[in-house]
């Protein structure tokens, strides 16, 4: 008689794990075989929404220490020299199912949330420094646009052309994309970026434009077009597989935080946006500053609960950190929340793995799923000694603006082109070798399905990128 007995989930020790009850053995099943009931009723329900775009994807706990001193820039507890602070990461492909190959040609999601002494902060990134679209009107189409066809649930390499070509800004991500850095070896293996600007608060109520640079000590690796697609067939979740094994190896994997610091108002006369997240900022006009380690060295122990559940949002921000005028940031700050709502129900942040480790002294009540008491009084203001705002302690950050109401991206300004970037990182960036590959890769998924007229719009593309780039996947195209 063993004291690891199995229970009902209510706690009540189960009377069998391998037959039902029934009026004799050969008899019906019955009705008040509750846990059988139960078994089947959960089963029936463990399946959550996936997510909508990241949905593929794994992670791991670890913690985060500052190395350096970045408080000239920012007040934040958790960026102060020798700080500590536990964190999970989550890494994902972007337009894959849950059940999709880990080494399909995509970026890479590469979210964080740190458990702050201030509350949780989140960074909501990728393994690239740009992204297709700096407007969120375009947004959910382009996640369309890179999932399946309504008809045929296949996925369609025109359909996605279409876009890219009918979106002339996406071109600096698709070079990175298309480039080796499309298809990391393992998540251990590629960098993770803040994409967005974000912004910093010092001790002094200074505000500075940040963008986060997360930079694997593994070293940048990838792999071929060939190896990803051997890969798809024989192990689907080998990206999940390794940092996994990595971790329980004790290979802890690491990562070292650098950032990009412009004070606020080189933003109003810089030579192109500085808020648009189809640029980069070059090092040469702001160097990267580094910060501290990350290292991931432990394991999920339930993968539902920790990491399917874990619900990473760019508002999650502390006092000393903040949100800035870029378009997207703006809007993430909004969906993703509410994306985590529909998913996992308004409770969320009560979740775990998504609780802060402060005290929540909040005013929201009630809802599905609450598990956290609530006191009165449960409204404000009140004269019951219920908590009160205290702005001085608030993480809100405040800049000007003015002007008409528009529907413009942002105004242009002296080097706010759609492929000079694209076209540096061709050039300037790339080698020999991997100026070949990336022509090999764009040529071999233009070839897969791509037809008239957006074919010809493909062309002109790339040779808006770069001249002998288009030339080359043009000639590649023709006579394959």
């Amino acid at each position: 008689m063993s004291d690891k007995y199995a229970t009902t989930d209510g706690g009540a020790p189960v009377p069998s794990l391998e037959h039902s009850l029934t009026v004799g053995p050969d008899g019906p099943i019955l009705l008040q075989d509750h846990y059988l009931l139960e078994q089947m009723a959960n089963f029936n329900r463990e399946r959550i929404p996936e997510r909508q775009p990241h949905a593929k994807g794994g992670g791991a706990f670890g913690e985060f220490e500052v190395t350096h001193d970045v408080s000239a820039f920012t007040k934040a507890a958790f960026l102060q020299p020798g700080v500590k602070t536990e964190m999970v990461a989550r890494f994902s492909t972007v337009a894959g199912e849950r059940g999709s190959p880990d080494t399909w040609r995509d970026p890479r999601g590469f979210s964080l949330k740190f458990y702050t002494s201030e509350g949780n902060f989140d960074m909501v990134g990728n393994n690239t420094p740009v992204f297709f679209l700096r407007d969120p009107m375009k947004f959910q189409n382009f996640i369309r646009s890179q999932k399946r066809m309504q008809a045929s649930n296949l996925r369609d390499h025109h359909m996605q052309w279409d876009f890219w070509t009918l979106s002339p800004e996406s071109a600096h991500q698709v070079t990175w994309l298309m480039s080796d850095r499309g298809i990391p070896k393992s998540w251990r293996h590629m960098n993770g970026y803040s994409s967005h600007t974000y912004s910093w608060v010092n001790a002094d109520d200074e505000l500075f434009w940040v963008k986060y640079h997360f930079k694997t000590d593994q070293g940048i690796d990838y792999l071929t077009q060939e190896d990803a697609d051997r890969l798809a067939g024989e192990d689907a979740d080998y990206h999940q597989r390794d940092l996994f094994t990595a971790i329980e190896d004790g290979n802890f994997p690491t990562w070292t935080l650098h950032v990009q610091v412009m004070p606020f108002e080189d933003a109003k006369t810089y030579r192109f946006n500085p808020f648009d997240l189809t640029k980069v900022w070059p090092h040469s006009d702001y160097p990267l500053q580094q910060v501290g380690k990350m290292t991931l060295n432990r394991n999920v122990v339930d993968y539902h609960a920790q990491m399917e559940q874990a619900a990473f949002e760019p508002n999650n921000v502390v006092p000393g950190t903040g949100l800035s005028p870029d378009k997207m940031l703006l809007a993430r700050g909004f969906s993703y929340a509410d994306a985590h709502r529909h998913r996992l129900g308004v409770n969320y942040k009560q979740i775990p793995v998504n609780e802060p480790k402060v005290e929540v002294r909040a005013y929201s009540k009630d809802g599905a799923m609450r598990i956290r008491n609530a006191t009165d009084p449960v409204y404000a203001p009140n004269s019951m000694g219920g908590p009160e705002a205290d702005p001085r302690r608030a993480s809100e950050v405040h800049w000007a603006s003015d002007g008409d109401m528009v529907r413009t991206a942002y105004a242009l300004r002296a080097e706010d082109d759609d492929w000079g970037q694209a076209g540096t990182l061709v050039r300037e960036v790339l080698d020999d070798e991997a100026r070949d590959r990336l022509v090999q890769n764009i040529v071999g998924h233009v070839s897969d399905g791509v037809k008239e007229p957006v074919l010809s719009r493909v062309f002109e593309y790339w040779r808006n990128v770069d001249p002998d780039l288009g030339k080359k996947v043009e000639e590649g195209v023709r006579g394959a």
